[in-house]
């Protein structure tokens, strides 16, 4: 202790001591209290050399947490005073009670030689502005790391081994237990099972993650989940509803078809701190035994959910992989592919007055677009090719999803009345507690009371939700609905073009059958389609119109505007047309206006013109033919001398034919005078 007190100097005294107090766990702070208590006891060798009881400053903030991690509050604080030269001697029981990291071990060193700061453990007084004292201080920190390291080792050794004969207890997944001899079973609840197998079943007609929460949602059906963190000991479950991240978790592992597996994923630390996972490749796990244990699904099942879960998290990948089937008409999306490049084709809509009009186009950034195709007429093509192949097997497909939807009802309501049950034995509980307690201990009484209450509560609503839910399905499957199912069924063309059936349910109809579709264009577009089995048919189409193709009138309507002319003004036109059910290449009903600009457009002789041709004139040039006044000529239309056979041209404008009787006899006359003719 001489040499020690050698070391103490009067500047390391005039500042505090700290002691950093840690514990790796939460279980050695509660069970090895005697460890604690000798880090207590430091106080005492600070006392004994020089400091007083008031600049002593203890830190243990930081008890249950290993000296590898970096976020420890308590180092933090530590190392910030002794950057700030407020400390004279730091204290620790041993080098790994204030670090097992070399990083962080070295680093205060550093900070101590610079601040003038001594180091004090359980074995001696150590200045690191000293070179033999920090060499020291050295070892010990990299003897502490790799103390660590072996003791780690060994653990996880032993655990590698026994994952690798498949006899390692993991926390396992809801849905199975562990029974008495160790051995995973499916959980004796047999709600939890069925509620379960219908979560699978859905996902397979569904299709996707988020699809399987919706419908569980949309039918109210309550989902379990356990009570507290992990799964070595049952606490019990809650019920509510089924989020997104719970569905893919349960899809993604593989215990649910019957596979022990160990060391799927991997952890790696950020320079921030913070642990990453990252799952590895089934070639790097640990341990895969196949068949361990019973589950809810097959193998083939598993695997053809990862499949199509890859094939839905493509949707954002950059070159746009197969896609689930979605709400839009593009009856292609997700199944077309560029014959240019080979990529995947992205849909866009155009919108038109009788609706959203699909754009296949392929365009991987940056660069130029590969191709654009307007599928309207494509997907008509392949709708009509679909009706080919699929006709004769529409009535047996649609008795099977009959079928499927009576069971998938079946079995919500199932659920739903296992629900109640659950509820209604819970209530039955609370009564017998509430019933069982000293009635002058109105504290308890009180609780168990309002419990009671809430219980019975609950039972009120999921028996009305029960009821409800049986009506809906009684509404659903009444006899008159199945009648008219099943006359669908029979015509499989009519359930393909009926409005009413979703463009969603016409895709998935379209993937059962199709893999893909190659599209390229050229002077006209080609369609390569691959069925699932290798079958393959090749269409050619034109190209689709272009917009002012699709808003040109037809030849025929322009045809028949023209003849109709010849006897009628424009507003007659339009109404004849209307009549006749003709429409616009828009779709809308004929006016005058649209009449005039057709004429215009496509170069028609106007109406006056024609009239004209055969001798018809106006009033002006009427009067000037007769050699007389315009008022004089409308005089005698007025007093009824003179008969003029009027021809409308527009509105409001007319041309008549050339009287042959007039005043005074035929021919032009000059005269005021001359005699009045009968009208």
């Amino acid at each position: 202790m001489d040499s020690a007190h050698a070391k103490v100097q009067a500047r390391h005294v005039s500042r505090k001591a700290y002691l950093y107090i840690r514990q790796s766990s939460l279980h050695q702070v509660v069970e090895n209290t005697e460890s604690t208590r000798r880090q207590y006891q430091l106080r005492e060798q600070a006392l004994r050399l020089g400091w007083s009881d008031e600049q002593i400053v203890v830190i243990d903030s930081d008890q249950g947490q290993s000296g590898a991690s970096a976020d420890r509050e308590g180092f933090q604080r530590l190392v910030a005073e002794v950057g700030l030269g407020q400390a004279g001697i730091v204290m620790g029981l041993e080098v790994s009670r204030l670090a097992r990291n070399s990083t962080d071990w070295h680093r205060l060193l550093e900070i101590c030689a610079l601040s003038e700061t001594l180091i004090l453990d359980e074995e001696g007084l150590y200045d690191p502005q000293h070179f033999n004292d920090r060499l020291l201080l050295g070892l010990k920190g990299t003897m502490s790391e790799a103390e660590l390291h072996m003791i780690r080792a060994r653990l996880q050794g032993g655990r590698l081994s026994k994952a690798r004969r498949g006899e390692l207890r993991t926390p396992l997944p809801l849905g199975f237990v562990y029974d008495d001899e160790g051995t995973v079973r499916r959980d004796p609840d047999r709600q939890v099972r069925e509620t379960i197998d219908l979560f699978f079943r859905t996902f397979r007609h569904v299709g996707s993650a988020l699809g399987t929460v919706k419908e569980f949602r949309r039918q109210g059906i309550a989902f379990p989940r356990h009570a507290g963190q992990g799964a070595w000991v049952r606490r019990g479950l809650v019920w509510g509803e089924l989020d997104f991240p719970s569905a893919l978790r349960m899809l993604k592992n593989p215990r649910y078809a019957g596979i022990y597996f160990y060391g799927a994923s991997r952890q790696r630390l950020l320079p921030s701190g913070r642990w990453i996972k990252k799952s590895k490749p089934p070639e790097e796990w640990v341990a895969f035994f196949p068949d361990a244990h019973e589950g809810y699904i097959t193998r083939a099942e598993y695997e053809e959910n990862l499949r199509r879960l890859a094939e839905n998290a493509r949707a954002i990948g950059a070159d746009h992989r197969r896609t689930p089937a979605r709400e839009g008409p593009a009856l292609l999306q997700g199944l077309a592919i560029c014959g240019r490049c080979g990529r995947r084709m992205t849909v866009r809509y155009s919108q038109r007055t009788w609706g959203l009009v699909p754009i296949y186009y392929c365009w991987k950034k940056p660069g130029p677009v590969c191709q654009t195709i307007h599928g309207l007429s494509i997907d008509q093509a392949i709708g009509r090719l679909v009706l080919e192949m699929v006709a004769p097997m529409a009535l047996e497909a649609s008795l099977e999803a009959h079928a499927e939807l009576e069971r998938r009802f079946e079995e919500a309501l199932r659920l739903h009345e296992q629900q109640v049950e659950r509820i209604r034995y819970e209530s039955e509980q609370a009564r017998v507690r509430f019933v069982h307690v000293d009635p002058a201990n109105r504290l308890v009484a009180a609780t168990l009371e309002a419990e009671w209450n809430q219980k019975l509560k609950e039972l009120a609503a999921a028996h009305e939700e029960l009821e409800r839910r049986r009506q809906q399905d009684a509404r659903t499957l009444s006899a008159e609905k199945r009648s008219k199912i099943l006359s669908l069924t029979t015509d499989f063309p009519k359930l393909w073009n009926d409005p009413k059936t979703p463009s969603r349910e016409r895709k998935r109809m379209l993937r059962l059958l199709i893999e893909d579709v190659t599209l390229l264009r050229n002077n006209e577009v080609k369609v390569h389609v691959r069925f699932r089995g290798g079958a393959t048919r090749s269409l050619t189409l034109p190209l689709p119109k272009r917009v002012t193709e699709l808003r040109k009138t037809p030849p025929e309507t322009v045809a028949a505007i023209d003849r109709l002319l010849d006897d009628h003004p424009a507003d007659e036109v339009a109404e004849i047309l209307n009549a006749r059910g003709i429409r616009t290449a828009t779709g809308v009903p004929f006016t005058e206006e649209i009449v005039d600009i057709t004429k215009r457009n496509y170069g028609l002789e106007p109406r006056d013109q024609r009239l004209r041709q055969t001798g018809l004139k106006t009033l002006q040039q009427i009067a000037a033919a007769l050699h007389i006044g315009h008022a004089k000529l409308n005089h005698w239309r007025e007093t009824g001398q003179i008969n003029l056979t009027a021809h409308r041209v527009g509105r409001q404008r007319f041309l008549y034919e050339m009287p042959a009787d007039l005043p005074g006899g035929p021919g032009p006359t000059s005269s005021s005078n001359a005699p009045r003719a009968k009208s």
